[in-house]
């Protein structure tokens, strides 16, 4: 009976096993046989999965990087005030739409950013910061 059970060939014989112990032997082979394929499945979804994703983030590298616009960053600069300049008056040449959602929202962070309470407590001779936005100027070698 050793014999048998370690010849491959011999193995499922009815001859040596009983009917149930071949039926229980060819169960446990389909069995596994459906674990492997299972597992090879898997691994080419985690292998798909992992290319479509490599593949999405390159290409919004490369989308980052060919960009033709210049990135706008904010800048900020210090102006003197003279006599009958406003906060107003000062901050409309630096006004964007586009960054603040309304003129009082401009103003009020330059209140902020310079510690006031309110537009007319600036006075002459102070300065002033006020922030505002344009391209990002790359040094030039």
């Amino acid at each position: 009976m050793n014999a048998a059970m370690l010849d491959g060939r011999m193995i499922n014989r009815a001859d040596y096993f009983s009917m149930s112990e071949v039926r229980i032997r060819q169960n446990k082979k389909r069995r596994m046989e459906i674990v492997r394929r299972q597992r090879i499945v898997l691994g080419v979804l985690i292998t798909v999965i992992l290319s479509s994703l490599i593949f999405i983030g390159g290409t919004l590298m490369i989308k980052a990087q060919n960009s033709d616009t210049a990135p706008i960053v904010k800048y900020y600069t210090v102006v003197n005030v003279h006599g009958g300049d406003t906060l107003e008056s000062l901050s409309k040449v630096r006004f964007s739409e586009e960054h603040y959602d309304s003129f009082d929202a401009y103003i009020n962070e330059i209140l902020r950013i310079n510690h006031l309470e309110k537009p007319e407590d600036l006075k002459a001779g102070e300065n002033v910061i006020i922030p505002y936005y344009d391209v990002f100027d790359t040094p030039t070698s």
